[in-house]
This record gives C-alpha cells, structure tokens and sequence, in this order.
C-alpha cells in the first residue's frame, strides 16, 4: 500500500466533543465476515486451525476485506471506535497509510487518517444522502471495531447482500493494491453488489484440503476459488500432483456446497514463471493447464453450476506492478473480469 492516496484526504478526530449517542455494536454492520473469534473476524474456522498451514493460519488473523455498511438517517457523520496494533520502530508496515475509506455508490467520497492507537475514535463526515456508504477500514495493524454511532442523526446496518465467498492467495488478498477497497475481490463485490468475503491467504493457498473443508462448511451464496501460483514456487508441485489436487479441493467444496455456484479462475499471467520449470519440471503453464483440465473434466462429469475463467490472458505484463502481483490497474482488471464471467455463466441471475 501507499503511503499518500490521491484525492480527498482528511486528519483524524482524536474523539474529543463527540455526541454523547450511545456507541452500537458494530457486529450487525460488519460485512465481509467469514467467521467471529471472541468478537473478533477471521479468516479461517478457529475451532479448526490446527490442521491448517502456518502460513494460513497467521494469514487468517487479518481482517482482509471485513468492512462496515450501513444507511445514515440525517446523520452527518459517523464515529468509529476502534482498536489496532502499534507498530514498533521497526516494523515493516510502520510508515504505511492507516485510513478509513467511506465509499458510496459512485465510488470514495472520503478518506481519514489516523495513528494506530491501543483505543481510538474516528470520526468521518458523511455527504448529505442516506447512502448506502462503505467504510473500509486499515487492514496491516489488524484494527477491530468496538463501535459506532452517527452524529447528528442514526445509522442503520444496510441491507444483507448476496454472500460471495472467494479463496486464493497474496493476489486475492490484494497485496499491491494501494487501498483494501481496491483489491480486485472488492471491485467484484461492488460490481455485483454482493458481500464479498475474501479468504485469500499470502504466501499459501496451494489446494490444502483443510481448506477446502472449512469452504464446504461456510455459507455462501457463489463461490470462487483463485489459487495455483504458490503451487510452482512456494511448494512445487507436479503438473499430476494440481489436477489431483485441484479434483479433490473442488470435491470437498461440493460436499457442503452441492448446488452452488461455483467459478475456478486460474493462475494469472506470471512471467518469469511461465515457461521455467520449477524443481518437479512443471512450468505455471503447465500448472495452468492441469487445473483447467480438472475443472473441465468435472464440468463434462455433470457439474452444470461450475464455470471456468482461464486466468493466464486475464492480465498483461502492464497490469502487474512486480512481475507477479497486480497493480491497482491490474486488480480493476481481475475484478471485472471475474464479474463478467460470473454474469456470463449465469450466475447473478440466481
């Protein structure tokens, strides 16, 4: 993420002279929840994290994508507190950005920065609409929500959406976006208007079949699974070994999720990847392909609620800011590209 956004950009409300309103829960505002640990989001099942990788296990901690919407009724603005982790004088993430996003329908209206803080108050001005608006918080100190209220007026949770549930890894999670609300699984939710729940794990994601077990016991009104680029690196895997993989993953997702829609999108272009063999001999094209043939052999078997979207020309060498990672040009891309397939395969008409 960036350290300075373009557009409008306001300094943080220490709290000080707030209404004294009543602080609400903010549970029934939260969306983006895949699961609640002692009031807390997750991003994986927390009865269930000792089969998990480490690696997904410490990525499930952060509050990827978990956000607050809600309608305002003659309130001017909105108060949120929070509480976040200080960084250290020498943490990686120190000098990133920590602000809050407001997003309406036509896009970011606002945004506030403010100190991490072991307990603090945002305070955000609202335009003068009823919304729908979006607030997307701070993502890299892990910021939970202890409570809101509007100023001046009530704020209402927004109407439930239709629950997306998407899985992949650091490109799903949106590393390289420069705001959370620019990550490409947010640009499908806002196209859609759906409840994007983003379970994309840095680093991991590689078809682990815990996984593929806590997807199938998750609701969920669509699915997407967009994971494989791991695969070629960060543990190889033989061309053999995905389609296996790739088979048993959709399998046990289909257990708990035997009619629901279902999209594969497969890796994306990478490449310095693509044509070099990792340490089994497959390529990520070669990777690439095994994937696809396994969701187009289940599809072919009688999966009529699958549908594909071959990643490798979703994207070009302009899109990606790292040669692997897209940029926030590249994440646009991906979003309305999953949009569009998820609309082509019939999926938004359920």
């Amino acid at each position: 993420m960036s350290a300075q956004p373009p557009g409008r950009t306001e300094p943080a409300h220490d709290g000080s002279g707030a209404s004294p309103g009543h602080w609400l829960d903010p549970v029934p505002f939260l969306r983006g929840v895949a699961w609640l640990d002692k009031g807390r989001p997750v991003r994986a099942d927390p009865a269930d994290t000792m089969r998990l990788p480490w690696d997904t296990g410490e990525r499930a901690t952060l509050p990827i994508g978990v956000r607050l919407e809600f309608t305002a009724q003659g309130a001017r603005a909105v108060e949120i507190r929070y509480r976040a982790t200080v960084p250290g004088p020498t943490d990686a993430l120190r000098d990133v950005a920590h602000g809050f996003a407001l997003w309406d329908r036509h896009g970011v209206v606002r945004e506030v920065f403010t100190e991490p803080a072991a307990e603090a108050v945002v305070r955000i001005e609202l335009p003068r609409s009823h919304g729908p608006f979006t607030v997307h918080p701070p993502e890299t100190q892990s910021p939970l929500i202890l409570g809101l209220r509007g100023i001046g007026g009530a704020v209402t949770p927004a109407p439930p959406a239709r629950r997306w549930v998407v899985h992949g890894d650091s490109i799903t999670e949106g590393w390289w976006s420069t705001r959370p609300a620019h990550g490409w699984p947010a640009v499908t939710g806002r196209a859609l208007g759906w409840d994007s729940v983003n379970l994309g794990y840095a680093g991991a994601a590689r078809g682990e079949l815990a996984t593929a077990e806590q997807l199938a016991e998750l609701p969920a009104d669509v699915l997407t699974l967009a994971f494989g680029t791991n695969c070629w690196s960060r543990v190889p895997f033989s061309a053999p070994l995905l389609y296996e993989t790739t088979r048993v993953f959709l399998e046990l997702v289909r257990q708990g999720h035997p009619r629901t829609p279902l999209l594969l999108v497969s890796p994306v272009l990478r490449p310095d990847a693509e044509r070099t063999p990792n340490k089994l001999g497959a390529t990520l094209g070669a990777l690439r392909d095994a994937m696809e043939r396994a969701a187009r052999d289940r599809i072919a078997a009688g999966d009529d609620r699958l549908s594909l979207l071959p990643g490798r020309d979703v994207l070009g060498p302009e899109h990606l800011a790292d040669g692997l990672h897209p940029n926030d040009s590249g994440h646009l891309t991906l979003g309305l590209a999953v949009a569009t397939a998820l609309r082509r395969a019939g999926f938004t008409a359920d």
